[in-house]
């Protein structure tokens, strides 16, 4: 609390005043009666009353009157009364009533020349008092509080003339009208002020200060009120709200949360900014999903740094989605923001499948069983979802093992045979015809156990905290054969499932019971056991597969290690099979606007009580057939804010209900809406500013709301404030159109402050605070005034385009230019843009830094000078709004040239204002505008060089900034002019030329290619100044959708020869095109044809597919194949060489391949081979051309494989010498060999001889040396590459070598002269009896042999008929009548020192008449007759 004056007074004085303006007297005298001529007298305290009321009132002009009833007063106040006795007392009352009547009577003359002086005193008074500037005679003090209490804050002011007052709240100004009806109410009565506030809340702890202010001076005074709320036992200024409400302001949010889009199995995260780092009582801030309390986990990471709160979950499932509300602790309470997350489904491992279900929970858990149960998904992937997989695994491990074989229909299902006290997990997976989904989030671990354990347990409580515990199982009966269940009954009836449940026996014994379940078909007798392989531990069953339709009955029986209980009371008759309804769709939906990129969907609850799990809610584009799905967890409420669309756009919605049948039909589609801003109340508008002030009226302008509620502003509403009174005042009951007003009737020289509110067809919006305070003076200076309404159109990420609008005042004289200001945000530092001023009311602002935010404002000039800036421009930053769209140059389908531009964020009341070079709209009789939907089109009537210039276009009614420009230049008006002329008098457009194709057949095809022509199109095909018409041999194809035009010739020939012209026309598009086919062309097309036509006729009969050629082997020979196909069983296959049959080829009639091996090529093999394949249907051949250039090709072939098969050099001894030699696959002449020795080349000579066979390569040494020691080198080179191979003849090698050598030559030697039976002896020889034989042969060696006849291995001794003749190394032996004992084997053996040899030859005689079987006649010389076995 303080107070603070400019005009100050010394302190002692005030203290002294105040003292005297509450001092009291305690005397008590006599009242003295005085006539009207006597001098009244007052006291100090009714002088300073008297005083203060003249100082703070106003002096009206019943101002006589009111000072005559104040003057009473005083002297009323003037008597001091004394009691006396009841008879004095009552005689004194009336004495002086009496004497009052008489004197007010008799005395009204002189009371009123009494009320005249005393006026003149005090107006003498006043005067002397005036001109004092304000000060505060009783300051404000502070109050605390209870919360729904009232406060009434007062002060006394002391001023001349009497200031104007004005309240705050933590400096906000404070007016009564914008706050709620009675909150707040001020009051001025003779210089007492006072605020009275109502039913106090927390939000009115606030710093309250009061400004009075003349023309002298102004004075301030606060006090701080403070509401109290209960926090425990601490109140009061102890308690912590009062210690936090003398902290720092409290942290707000910076921004509201927008909705949040993510996709499954990806994570996301969600975050919260704020204004300022919260203060510590901030911090304990907390997150909800759905109004669940969330908490770090491993999935899930909460953290505040940096004046940001952040929610991130690392892998987000459909259980993730939902309402998401980040809540704040704050003084009064707490503070909170709630945006929707939505978590889209993963993209489908197979097209067309599902998406996954969602919310499996456990429930109704028992020993070995459970219920299992979870949501259906939104998104069925285009096909109806036939049912669901359960998956299980033993928590903490990864191995899912199945739980049913068959689909269940429904989302509920028993999962049976499980292991007690094991804990499980699951998951489902949806299937429909195209396949599986994602396995579901996995379920919370559940522990199997037994329910009814805790019953059967009694707690005893004794002894401070201590129990007993006393277990119904220790006090069962010894009880053998268990009895029977009791209470059987179906719990579940479901299309694939039965569920079942019954009561334990009681008492049931302390034996651990299993159950049995029976079943039968109502009607019959008979029972079945139903789970005889498998009792359950849980009075709980489910039984699958039962006939649809069909009634039965189930029993139990109990069983525990002593035996089988009787079966139990059948439960009632269930009917199997009942499937399952979905519920019915919502019945009404009903879509309504909200922003922009969001729409606000209702819908009413379901009828007759049902309960749906959720609802799912789905879009469609206007004019698409695809559903999106908007919410893929299914959402409780009835309403719901669909984000994320596009703004423009038109949209139809729908929704499904959710049960555990599934998803529901759809509901009734909303009427298609626009996505566009709600239509509301505008906002405040701001930025009041004077233009233009006379001695009684005054020009104002302000600026529009930020916020136009989504429709036009119809008009403003404004209201004046004359400082000097305590009302505001209506300036116009009509609202005004424009945002610039001329108030009249105002008083010269009093201060004014205006406010307005604005106006749409949804209603009237906020007041605006009110402006400055403007001084009604008239307006002489000679400098123009400010100009107005500065506005920024056309933002982009580095330029602008900056509006104003020309002052209103223009001074001595008319405004010459302007000069344009800028400033940073956040910075006082204005810097003037331009150096010289500019005539025009607008400007092109560039070279702006991307992302800052900028202010501007203008100045006029004329020829006085520079006149005050305009009020600044909303503050705006440089950058490219996304989604924002540039005005479009081009050519309609009419041939108009047209600009073109859409703005899918307008409104329904907003217009397309076009302009050229921003003076104003386009001539009318040059454009035309059409407006169709979201778009604008300005078409140019007759498009000449008039029309260059700057078109630009802005769009109304819209609270962000919609506008673009471009300029037109003469290069673009030139294109756009051909591109019209082009439409207006369209050429049909070529995409292929005339192109001649010869087909299989032989047939020939002229076509060429045009653009898709309409089905009226029309075709005129001329050939040599004839037009053409479709017959069988000149076939013509138009297909019009294609623009294919074709003439098929069959059988072509010099007729059609000549100029081919297709001339076309589709409407207003023509063109002709022409072919010219003569000379060398038609030579060539007709060759080609024939060909062709030879080619396909011969392929009626046996024809080659793969033509002859020929391939080296590994083994180095060459092999020729071809393939013939379309064979018979009669089809000949020939090969011939040099067109002479070839015999040793192979033809194999199944596969159709022939083939040609040559083993060893050689020269003569080079030459024509052909083959040739035939029947009755025709003949086809292939020929090969192996000569010059091709045997060429094919004995480097040859070579290289060959060089590739040489074997390392090796070394062989002979009797001549040392050879070295290769092998090699086979050898020819083409392949050129080098030897070297040392790397030097060597050359056939005496002792070197090089030379090869077929398979070998080889140098012969002879007469080896200690100089053929070292290294030889082969060098193969096969015409293209060569190949070396080396051996090293020197060391051991060469001695070992030349020691085989010596020893191979004396071998030699003794072969040489060895003893030998060179020639002569026969094998057999057959003679007839009486015959003279003789048998010869010639023996070598040296020296001369020996010579030795055998027989029958007997040495023959040569006498009688046995003779023996040598001459030289002639032998001769001779048998003289030869009879059947010379039958025998002979053999000559000759022998010398070198060797021996033995010759052998058999001799058979036969008699006369007699021919040997198997022995043919011949002749030798002396008349024997020989014979030679066949």
């Amino acid at each position: 609390m303080g107070t603070r004056t400019f005009f100050h007074h010394r302190e002692e004085e005030q203290k002294e005043e105040r003292q005297q303006s509450l001092e009291m007297t305690s005397t008590t005298r006599k009242r003295k009666f005085k006539t009207s001529e006597e001098e009244e007298t007052f006291s100090l305290s009714e002088l300073s009353i008297a005083a203060a009321l003249a100082l703070t009132s106003e002096i009206p002009q019943d101002y006589k009157l009111r000072r005559e009833a104040a003057i009473l007063e005083l002297e009323q106040r003037g008597q001091k009364r004394i009691w006396f006795g009841n008879d004095m007392e009552k005689l004194e009352k009336e004495v002086i009533r009496n004497c009052r009547l008489l004197r007010v009577r008799a005395d009204r003359k002189a009371l009123r020349r009494k009320a005249v002086e005393k006026a003149r005193v005090e107006k003498e008074y006043i005067e002397l008092r005036s001109g004092r500037p304000p000060m505060f005679w009783i300051p404000l003090r502070v109050h605390a509080v209870w919360e729904r209490m009232e406060v009434k804050l007062a002060c006394t002011v002391l001023a001349s003339p009497p200031p104007q007052v004005t309240w705050y709240k933590n400096g906000v100004r404070i007016d009564p009208r914008l706050a709620p009806a009675g909150k707040y109410k001020i009051k001025n009565k003779f210089g007492m002020l006072t605020l009275h506030i109502s039913r106090c809340s927390m939000e009115d702890s606030a710093e309250y200060s009061v400004e009075v202010k003349n023309q002298y001076g102004e004075a301030y005074s606060f006090a701080t009120v403070l509401v109290r709320k209960y926090y425990g036992k601490e109140s009061g200024f102890d308690s912590e709200i009062y210690r936090r409400s003398l902290m720092a302001r409290e942290a707000d949010f910076a921004f509201p949360l927008k909705p949040l889009f993510s996709r499954e199995k990806e994570p996301f995260t969600l975050s919260c900014y704020f204004s300022s780092d919260l203060l510590e009582h901030q911090r304990d801030i907390t997150w909800f999903r759905d109004g669940e309390l969330l908490q770090n986990s491993e999935c899930r990471e909460l953290k505040y740094q940096d004046r940001e709160a952040s929610l991130t979950v690392s892998c987000a499932y459909k259980e993730d989605e939902g309402f998401y509300t980040i809540r704040v602790p704050s003084l009064d309470g707490y503070k909170e923001q709630t945006t929707y997350v939505f978590v889209r489904d993963a993209a489908a491992e197979t097209a067309g499948a599902p998406g996954s279900p969602l919310n499996v929970k456990c429930h109704d858990v028992n020993k070995d069983c459970l219920i299992l149960s979870w949501v259906a998904p939104s998104d069925n992937g285009g096909s109806p979802i036939l049912g669901y997989y359960i998956e299980r695994c033993v928590a903490g491990s990864e191995d899912w093992v199945p739980c049913n074989d068959k689909p269940v229909k429904t989302c509920r299902c028993p999962v049976l045979g499980l292991a007690e006290g094991q804990t499980y997990q699951f998951r489902v997976k949806a299937i429909n015809k195209e396949g599986i989904s994602h396995p579901s989030k996995t379920s919370d671990p559940v522990t199997t156990y037994d329910p009814s354990k805790d019953k059967r347990v009694t707690v005893i409580p004794y002894d401070e905290g201590r129990t007993i515990d006393i277990f119904k199982d220790d006090l069962e009966g010894h009880i053998k054969i268990p009895l029977p269940p009791t209470n059987v009954h179906a719990t579940e009836v479901r299309e694939d499932y039965v569920a079942l449940a019954w009561d334990e026996p009681d008492p049931r014994g302390r034996e651990p019971l299993k159950y049995y379940v029976e079943k039968s078909i109502v009607g019959s007798n008979s029972w079945q056991m139903v789970n005889l392989d498998m009792p359950v531990n849980s009075p709980r069953f489910a039984l699958f597969d039962l006939v649809k339709g069909k009634s039965y009955c189930f029993r139990v029986r109990s069983v525990n290690k002593y035996g089988i209980s009787e079966p139990s009371l059948p439960s009632e008759p269930v009917t199997a099979g009942a499937k399952l309804a979905t519920l019915p769709p919502p019945s009404q939906v009903l879509a309504f606007r909200d922003t922009k990129t969001s729409v606000v969907l209702q819908w009413d609850k379901l009828k007759d009580g049902l309960e749906p799990l959720g609802y799912y809610i789905y879009c469609r584009e206007t004019g698409t057939e695809e559903w999106q799905t908007v919410n893929n967890k299914p959402v409780t409420c009835h309403e719901f804010t669909v984000p994320g669309l596009q703004p423009g756009r038109e949209y139809v919605f729908c929704v499904k209900s959710v049960s555990e049948a599934g998803l529901s039909e759809s509901s009734p589609e909303t009427d298609p809406i626009v996505v566009r801003p709600a239509i509301a109340c505008p906002s405040a508008p701001h930025g009041f500013v004077l233009l233009n002030c006379g001695k009684t009226d005054m020009t104002i302008g302000w600026k529009p709301p930020k916020r136009k509620g989504g429709t036009k502003i119809l008009g403003y509403f404004l209201d004046q404030h004359d400082t000097s009174e305590l009302d505001w005042h209506e300036v116009n009951i009509q609202p005004i159109p424009q945002r610039v007003y001329t108030v009249s009737n105002l008083e010269e020289g009093h201060l004014y402050e205006f406010r307005a509110c604005a106006m749409n067809m949804a209603g009237v919006g906020e007041v605006s605070e009110p402006s400055d305070l403007f001084k009604c003076e008239e307006w002489t200076m000679p400098e123009p005034g400010p100009p107005y309404d500065v506005k920024c159109t056309e933002v982009r990420d580095s330029s602008l385009k900056l509006h104003w609008e020309a002052p209103l005042y223009i001074g001595a004289g008319p405004v010459t230019g302007y000069y344009v200001d800028v400033c940073e945000e956040g910075s006082e530092e204005w810097k003037q843009m331009n150096k010289q001023s500019i005539a025009t009311t607008h400007m092109k602002v560039s070279d702006l830094e991307t992302g800052k935010c900028y202010i501007f404002r203008v100045r006029a000039l004329n020829k006085a000078g520079i006149g005050p800036p305009s009020l600044p421009s909303d503050p705006v930053v440089a950058k490219t709004k996304a989604g924002t769209n540039e005005i479009e140059l081009g050519v309609d389908e009419e041939g108009f040239i047209y600009m073109a531009f859409e703005a899918p964020e307008k409104n329904d009341s907003s217009e397309f204002i076009w302009s050229k070079d921003y003076e104003g709209p386009p001539d009318a009789d040059r454009v035309q505008t059409e407006e169709k939907g979201n778009k604008s089109k300005l078409i140019l009537k007759d498009p000449s060089e008039k029309d260059l210039g700057i078109y630009s276009v802005e769009v109304t009614d819209v609270d962000d900034d919609i506008s673009a420009s471009c300029t037109l230049t003469k290069e673009d008006l030139d294109k756009l002019l051909k591109r019209s002329h082009e439409i207006r008098n369209p050429l049909i457009k070529l995409i292929s030329g005339w192109n001649i194709d010869v087909l299989e057949k032989g047939e020939v095809r002229l076509w060429l290619e045009v653009e898709k022509l309409s089905p009226n199109a029309e075709l005129h095909l001329i050939f040599n100044d004839k037009e053409l018409t479709s017959t069988p041999t000149h076939k013509i194809n138009f297909v019009k959708g294609k623009g294919l035009v074709e003439l098929i010739i069959q059988n072509f020939c010099d007729d059609d020869k000549g100029m081919y012209t297709a001339q076309l026309q589709d409407g207003k598009a023509k063109n002709q095109f022409t072919l010219v086919l003569v000379d060398e062309c038609f030579a060539k097309v007709a060759e080609e044809a024939d060909a062709k036509r030879r080619e396909w006729k011969k392929k009626q009969g046996p024809h080659f597919i793969e033509n002859l050629k020929w391939k080296v082997t590994e083994n180095c020979e060459v092999l020729l194949t071809c393939k013939a196909t379309n064979l018979r069983k009669d089809t000949s296959f020939q090969w011939f060489f040099n067109k002479k049959a070839r015999a040793g080829g192979v033809f194999d009639p199944q596969t159709g391949i022939g083939t040609l091996r040559i083993k060893k090529i050689t020269k003569a093999d080079e030459g024509q081979y052909k083959a040739l394949v035939s029947d009755d249907r025709g003949e086809d051949y292939t020929q090969l051309d192996l000569t010059k250039g091709a045997f060429e090709d094919l004995l480097k072939e040859l070579c290289r494989i060959s060089a590739l098969s040489a074997t390392p050099l090796k070394i062989q001894p002979t009797e001549e010498g040392i050879k070295i030699y290769t092998d090699v696959k086979y050898y020819t002449d083409y392949m050129k060999t080098t030897w070297y020795h040392k790397e030097k080349q060597l050359e056939s000579r005496d002792r070197l001889k090089a030379g090869s066979t077929m398979n070998q390569i080889w140098l012969h040494i002879l007469n080896p040396t200690d100089a053929d020691k070292g290294k030889y080198t082969l060098e193969l080179f096969d015409g293209n590459n060569s190949r070396k191979l080396s051996t090293d003849l020197s060391g051991q090698a060469f001695e070992d070598a030349l020691a085989e050598h010596r020893r191979l030559k004396e071998a030699a030697v003794a072969e040489k002269c060895r003893a030998r039976v060179v020639q002569g002896l026969p094998d057999v020889a057959t003679i007839m009896e009486d015959k003279t034989l003789c048998l010869t042969c010639c023996v070598s060696g040296d020296p001369y042999p020996e010579i030795t006849w055998f027989k029958n291995e007997k040495v023959i001794v040569f006498k009688d008929r046995y003779k023996m003749d040598v001459k030289g190394t002639v032998i001769t032996i001779t048998i003289e009548k030869v009879c059947n004992e010379d039958t025998g084997k002979y053999s000559i053996y000759v022998k010398n020192k070198y060797g021996s040899e033995t010759g052998q030859v058999t001799i058979s005689v036969y008699k006369h008449g007699e021919i040997p079987t198997g022995m043919e006649e011949e002749e030798v010389p002396g008349g024997i007759i020989m014979k030679k076995p066949k």
